[in-house]
């Protein structure tokens, strides 16, 4: 049977899309990945998702799982594949506000997950720009971080356990409700990051946590990054770890937000170097969440380690606040040409990798400019570099610089977005050679055909 009727017999004629109706389909995010796939096959359930998985193995065809399509790295670039899409896979099966979890398909979209939680006076607390339209798969394919990992950890921390199609077709249901579980290999572990190329995650099990009764969010500005820290360390001190965000926006990109959305009002009177956004939060009513903020803030301005901060007062100044870095991608992506990273550091080596990386940088190309955005609490720097032409090998000699100085200063080239196409070749220079002998065999072992998300993550 023809491979496109073999698909329409699975998921019916109008779960099949063909030629301009992918078109949607074989771009994200970035618009710098753009395929044609063989069709967009939009299964019903697990079943319908391993019946497609069977006849694609047996017919050595390639696979690619997608999602909400907002990645970042090429992670869904499927030219020539059957693109299996999971938005229709988007049911809450079951949220036990006693238990604290939740059972979720993989196509659910995040921010719908966090509206019925609040429902029950709880949250899921995965929190990134795209979280409109990103959804569970996605989010646990690429290990998704966010601006709340510093208090409740990346998407890996949040789940508990999973339903995943092999590339045999084979269902595997490690959907364990359980925060202990020592019989055998941790083998949810394996899926989680892995980029649909190991299987497909068709289902989850997810922790939910208190709301919070209250939060104070303000944003500061610092002399330098190592006040940044100072400020950090108290606030996780007097408020027992909760600090929820930590997020470092330099004078650079403030002045871009600025040109981009010309008519948003600037966090201080003055221009700072180094700007803070912090957010505490509590679930105790009688924790003085705003009054630890303001005392601790008030007591640093005294001594010179606070420049300036403002709290907000209301949900729309918070709303306000929190634009600015829920914008970073539609600032940064605005301009061209540009090179990005999404590395992660020791929180007392991002001074250090500032420093060197602006030198070197400046040295190989004399007007570029740099930028970035990052989750300071967690060690999360998105550090872009403006060059001055769109030459590739000037490009790649930028990149193999910033490489450098994050390994030499014991980081990773990738933190939250993922390996996918673009970080292949950043794979290639500095992972562990043993590591990456061991993940091919991995794949080898699960996918001996190839056809899971061919050609993603593992350099050639």
């Amino acid at each position: 049977m023809d491979i496109i009727a073999a698909l329409t017999n699975i998921v019916g004629p109008n779960h099949v899309l063909l030629n301009d109706d992918t078109t949607r389909y074989g771009h994200d995010t970035t618009g710098l990945y753009n395929a044609t796939p063989l069709a967009v096959v939009r299964p019903a359930d697990t079943a319908q998702v391993s019946e497609m998985v069977k006849l694609a193995s047996t017919t050595k065809t390639p696979i690619v799982p997608v999602s909400g399509n907002t990645g970042l790295v090429g992670g869904t670039y499927s030219d020539g594949a059957i693109m299996i899409s999971l938005e229709r896979l988007n049911t809450i099966d079951d949220l036990r506000a006693d238990a604290r979890i939740a059972i979720v398909g993989a196509g659910t979209v995040i921010a719908s997950l966090q509206d019925a939680a609040d429902d029950h006076n709880l949250i899921f607390p995965l929190f990134f720009g795209a979280r409109g339209s990103a959804m569970i798969g996605g989010a646990l394919s690429t290990n998704a971080g966010g601006s709340n990992v510093l208090r409740y950890g990346n998407t890996r921390a949040l789940c508990l356990g999973l339903e995943v199609v092999l590339p045999s077709g084979e269902i595997m249901n490690l959907m364990s409700e359980l925060h202990k579980d020592n019989s055998g290999y941790d083998l949810k572990d394996l899926f989680i990051g892995a980029e649909g190329t190991l299987g497909i995650i068709t289902e989850a099990v997810l922790k939910l946590f208190p709301k919070p009764v209250a939060c104070a969010t303000a944003m500061v500005a610092v002399p330098t990054l190592t006040d940044a820290l100072t400020l950090l360390n108290r606030l996780q001190t007097q408020t027992g770890g909760l600090v929820e965000a930590f997020e470092y926006m330099p004078r650079t990109f403030m002045d871009m937000f600025a040109t981009h959305f010309p008519d948003a009002r600037p966090p201080f009177d003055a221009e700072y170097d180094v700007n803070i956004l912090v957010e505490v939060a509590t679930t105790a009513p009688t924790t003085p969440i705003s009054d630890i903020l303001e005392t601790a803030l008030g007591e640093m301005m005294e001594t010179g380690t606070v420049l300036d901060a403002v709290i907000a007062q209301n949900e729309a100044q918070r709303g306000e606040m929190w634009k600015r870095r829920e914008a970073s991608a539609e600032v940064v992506f605005a301009i061209s040409p540009r090179v990005d990273t999404d590395i992660c550091l020791a929180l007392d080596k991002i001074a250090t990798f500032f420093e060197r990386a602006d030198a070197l940088v400046a040295g190989i190309d004399t007007g570029a400019k740099t930028t970035c955005v990052a989750h300071l609490g967690d060690g999360n720097v998105h550090y872009t570099v403006l060059p001055t032409s769109n030459d590739k090998h000037l490009a790649h000699k930028i990149m193999e610089t910033i490489e450098e100085v994050v390994k030499d200063l014991g980081g990773s080239f990738s933190a939250e977005h993922g390996v996918g196409l673009s970080k292949r070749p950043s794979m290639a220079r500095r992972k562990d050679a043993v590591a990456l002998t061991a993940m091919r065999q991995i794949k080898t072992a699960l996918d001996p055909n190839n056809i899971m998300n061919p050609g993603k993550v593992l350099p050639d």
